[in-house]
């Protein structure tokens, strides 16, 4: 499947070389001129990784990248001017996983891209006590033994796992996961949650999803 990087710039002459260079390298680009267009594609279409400028004219780009981490571990790569040491410790710490200086080479731009996504696709691992979740693989495990989930289960434990201990509520779920297709009054979130809980009580795992009354969901911290 082709993977999708969301490029994040206000330059449309930066923007057109850049996408002409990813899409030459074989992925599927998606752009947005400013922070609020970035992180609501981000959040419609779920992109592999991305590239996200520093200089945008609404909102600093460290600000997009903290939220961006907020609800994902997508790789964030950082395009800035900047090159003081103490910035760049800053933009790590804001959640980027690299950074380039301008002006850069875009073939070094794409070579980064396919590190981080090289990384991403074998090294990611939620961890939450005796749960664990390898998103890449679609794999998922309590105290040791594989959980058998259906591919919207896996979706939905998954995205609770991002932030454990966070309550989520049905609407947010509905818009996350199902991209807020489900009809209205439908039960279809509350029928998932029943099921993955019966398949973790199976191995034991009692209490990982935890219901709020009148609000929703959340993944219990250990």
């Amino acid at each position: 499947m082709e993977q999708r990087i969301l490029l994040i710039e206000d330059n449309p002459d930066i923007t057109r070389v850049v996408q002409y260079e990813l899409e030459q390298a074989g992925y599927r680009v998606l752009t947005a001129p400013d922070g609020i267009t970035g992180l609501t594609s981000a959040r419609e279409n779920a992109p592999d990784l991305v590239i996200l400028d520093l200089g945008l004219p609404d909102f600093d780009g460290a600000e997009v990248a903290r939220r961006l981490r907020k609800t994902s571990s997508v790789p964030i790569i950082i395009l800035t001017a900047m090159d003081a040491i103490d910035r760049k410790v800053n933009l790590l710490e804001a959640g980027a996983d690299d950074y380039m200086t301008k002006p850069f080479h875009p073939e070094e731009l794409v070579a980064r891209v396919k590190v981080q996504l090289r990384h991403q696709q074998h090294g990611e691992v939620i961890t939450i006590g005796a749960l664990e979740i390898h998103p890449q693989k679609r794999l998922c495990s309590y105290n040791g033994h594989e959980v058998r989930l259906s591919p919207k289960e896996f979706d939905l434990l998954t995205f609770l796992a991002r932030q454990p201990g966070r309550v989520y509520s049905r609407q947010e779920i509905e818009r996350e996961v199902w991209n807020g297709e489900l009809p209205s009054n439908s039960n279809v979130v509350d029928v998932h949650m029943a099921n993955m809980r019966a398949k973790l009580r199976d191995l034991d795992g009692y209490g990982v999803i935890r219901t709020v009354r009148g609000i929703g969901y959340a993944l219990k911290t250990p």
